[in-house]
């Protein structure tokens, strides 16, 4: 395949999820994982009790990622340092695979988030667990909220004064 090429879209093929029509859903749902709890994760998993066997297929495991920044956004990358990240991917029963990254070092967390990804996966179990994480999408819109009014609380509004005088 040459420099001049046509770029396509992302393959479909069933053994590989993240390659399906539901890729930005899915990313929306991963980035969701990353912003909630422990606590949070592992009552929405306790929803599905009992839960099909999970095997690990990569358990818990942290390491380290380097960091790319770019100068004014736009500028030659550079490298601003390492973050620890925790990852996992399990597969359920049925054959479904979920993964996960978090930042930090969080196996519980990230075990759960990947448990949740599978689930989700699962046509007849994705409404079901877009329930479950309700209310973690109600703390975070109240999150953003707040930090909303608090941002709007420091706004200066300028303005012209007309003189009387033309």
């Amino acid at each position: 395949m040459g420099p001049d090429a046509p770029v396509s879209g992302p393959k479909t093929h069933p053994s590989f999820p993240e390659a399906t029509a539901d890729h930005g859903e899915r990313q929306a749902m991963m980035a969701l994982y990353a912003r909630a709890t422990r606590a949070e994760l592992e009552a929405a998993v306790e929803r599905f009790s009992p839960l099909p066997r999970v095997k690990k297929l990569r358990p818990p495991e942290a390491g380290l990622v380097m960091v790319q920044g770019r100068t004014g956004g736009d500028g030659a990358p550079f490298n601003m340092g390492e973050a620890t990240v925790t990852r996992a991917a399990v597969q359920l029963e049925g054959g479904a695979t979920g993964v996960s990254y978090m930042l930090g070092r969080a196996p519980e967390k990230a075990e759960a988030a990947a448990i949740l990804d599978a689930l989700w996966q699962d046509p007849a179990l994705k409404l079901a667990v877009n329930d479950a994480l309700a209310p973690l999408r109600r703390r975070l819109k109240a999150e953003e909220a707040t930090a909303a009014a608090e941002a709007e609380a420091t706004k200066v509004n300028f303005f012209t004064m007309t003189r009387g005088e033309d």
